[in-house]
């Protein structure tokens, strides 16, 4: 089914439901990245990683996912210190399981690991490129 968001028109469940407010504030993340998140979508834009398509700050049920490749259901995201917090640790691995939950891969990288290890961190993303 095809449905139609803030004028554009999308699979309806690459949103899985996601409001429209949400999708809103989606689109003013973009605007925000991390250094890390730039970094990264300099090699994730425009199918350069073998051809997947990604997406940036994009709504999924209830989230807002870093990035997200919806032909391999695939959620990237890259997480600063303050997710070393117990709280922010316990919410992470409670979305995690909710995302999870809808039959998506969610693989986790550290602003570091992007900064300083940006090929590892190509490498492992190439390989959960499956269906």
């Amino acid at each position: 089914m095809i449905m139609t968001y803030i004028g554009l028109t999308r699979e309806k469940n690459m949103y899985f439901g996601a409001s429209k407010e949400l999708i809103l504030r989606a689109r003013e993340l973009r605007k925000e990245m991390t250094k890390a998140e730039m970094v990264l979508w300099s090699f994730l834009r425009k199918h350069q990683l073998d051809g997947a398509i990604f997406r940036r700050q994009h709504p999924i049920d209830i989230f807002i996912a870093d990035f997200y490749c919806h032909k391999f259901r695939l959620i990237i995201e890259v997480d600063g210190g303050i997710h070393n917090h117990q709280d922010i640790s316990e919410r992470d691995e409670n979305r995690t399981a909710e995302l999870k939950n809808l039959g998506l891969k969610i693989i986790r990288f550290t602003n570091e690991d992007v900064l300083f290890h940006t090929e590892k961190v190509l490498n492992i993303i190439r390989n959960n490129l499956n269906p």
